[in-house]
């Protein structure tokens, strides 16, 4: 059996290296039109950082995991073909701001539709909209001249977590695969069942008609970020009335209705699929008239935008209402730890609010690179899900500096800013980064990871998201 991946990014490398490694005895061809991609994939500098996931690659590539960018041979010789292409949102036209834009998926069909001279399985690997199945059914068939050839279409989403991708990918928690309710839609699901039966036991293999699988995929990610969004509403009550968020997640975490997970407040949800995927979700259900429900979800996005401005506000009014001209260190720039993806990280709106009020955003992230933050800082929103987005120009931004290291972000700042919680952040000597920061010294910590009662003793003025305020910030008008 040989088995092909077309994209070469988040989804489609580290999943197609752990099929790999478990299955020995199939041959999986990763390929992707970008050519710097796919030579970082053959390097030992991966195009993406994921603990453990430079390991799998090793021991399997070169033995049945290749990555290359002759799509059209290997695509033509797949028994199984996976598609993870980018599904970004749609920045102009009808639907613009919400609806995915399904342009590269339909390239993906095309190409597949032309090559192929035997019968293949398609499997959805990025996230759709419902019904796209139905729709990449049409241009499959349509297009391919061997009346022979059948496409079998299939959803298989993913639902792995960046940082603990690899842990996710050997011990998940579900596989789902949906298919059509025929004879041989039914066949191609033990196909592709019987591939992760290599690894995963069957009873934590589940299978549905295709459109639930395609929308399990929207709705799960709906939930979680519904359940950041839920508690980031909180976080803001608790500081207005001296509750103190931590708290109060842990007492209602402990409820086993309710459970620990996804419960911490924080300056913002981030991450490629959460916002994207509930706008596409609200897109969906105006679209068949639910306009309700669209609302309802609309919801979820608005707060953890409310969120973000609340921060920069709070920032921005405990230093005296001005912030033109100083420097702010900020600590983190992915949108979350354990991983260089910065896609719609809180960070992004953060900063920018930040430099529209005349600061001078200081910036140290122990895994993006310069280049990236530049890219994000400068790029318009919805645009960092294109392809040639990461070949546009990087507009140096005058207002904003990368650090390599994280004394000299903090050295000569006002205040330090906390957008992400890398666990390193914990292990600083902030006595020693104080002295060398402008008095009023104030941090910021939009993640709650540090010891806010030891940084107020070394003489900081701590903002610790969602509990009481410190005297210091506290506006007075009686």
């Amino acid at each position: 059996m040989k088995i092909a991946c077309i994209g070469a990014g988040y989804v489609g490398g580290p999943t197609m290296a752990m099929v790999a490694l478990k299955c020995p005895d199939i041959e999986v061809v990763v390929v992707d039109i970008n050519e710097e991609r796919i030579k970082a994939w053959n390097s030992d500098k991966l195009p993406i950082y994921e603990p453990g996931l430079l390991e799998v690659v090793q021991e399997a590539r070169g033995r049945n995991l290749f990555f290359s960018t002759d799509t059209k041979k290997h695509v033509g010789e797949a028994d199984i073909i996976f598609v993870s292409v980018n599904t970004p949102t749609k920045t102009h036209g009808i639907g613009a701001g919400k609806a995915a834009d399904l342009t590269y998926w339909e390239g993906a069909a095309r190409l597949i539709a032309s090559v192929s001279t035997s019968s293949k399985i398609v499997v959805e690997k990025s996230t759709v909209p419902v019904k796209t199945a139905e729709a990449i059914g049409k241009v499959l068939r349509r297009n391919c001249q061997d009346p022979n050839v059948n496409f079998e279409i299939l959803s298989n989403p993913e639902f792995l977590a960046e940082g603990t991708a690899i842990e996710d990918l050997k011990h998940p928690d579900r596989v789902l695969i949906g298919g059509a309710d025929t004879e041989s839609g039914q066949k191609a699901i033990r196909t592709l069942a019987e591939v992760y039966a290599h690894w995963i036991p069957r009873e934590r293999i589940l299978t549905a008609n295709l459109w639930s699988a395609e929308l399990a995929k929207l709705t799960a990610n709906a939930f979680l970020a519904q359940r950041i969004s839920s508690i980031n509403a909180i976080s803001a009550l608790c500081e207005a009335t001296g509750a103190d968020v931590s708290q109060v997640a842990h007492a209602i975490g402990t409820d086993s209705r309710i459970g620990p997970k996804f419960l911490n407040a924080s300056v913002g949800f981030g991450g490629s699929c959460f916002q994207k995927d509930i706008l596409n979700l609200c897109y969906v259900c105006e679209t068949v008239g639910l306009k309700e429900v669209a609302d309802y979800w609309y919801q979820v996005v608005s707060m953890n935008d409310y969120q973000k401005q609340r921060f920069v506000e709070r920032v921005i009014g405990a230093m005296f209402n001005t912030v033109s001209q100083k420097k702010i260190a900020i600590y983190g720039f992915a949108f979350k730890k354990d991983t260089g993806d910065t896609r719609e990280t809180p960070a992004i709106d953060v900063c920018k609010g930040l430099i529209r009020d005349g600061a001078k955003c200081c910036i140290y992230d122990p895994e993006v690179t310069p280049e990236q933050i530049f890219r994000d800082l400068s790029a318009p929103k919805f645009e960092w899900d294109r392809p040639n987005y990461s070949r546009s120009q990087s507009h140096m931004l005058e207002n904003v500096q990368v650090q390599s290291d994280p004394i000299a972000a903090a050295e000569g700042a006002h205040a330090i800013c906390v957008l992400t919680e890398w666990d390193e952040f914990k292990k600083y000597d902030f006595a020693a980064l104080y002295e060398k920061m402008v008095k009023p010294a104030f941090i910021f910590d939009g993640r709650n990871i540090l010891d806010h009662a030891k940084l107020r003793d070394i003489g900081f003025i701590v903002y610790a998201l969602g509990k009481p305020l410190d005297q210091f910030l506290q506006k007075n008008y009686s």
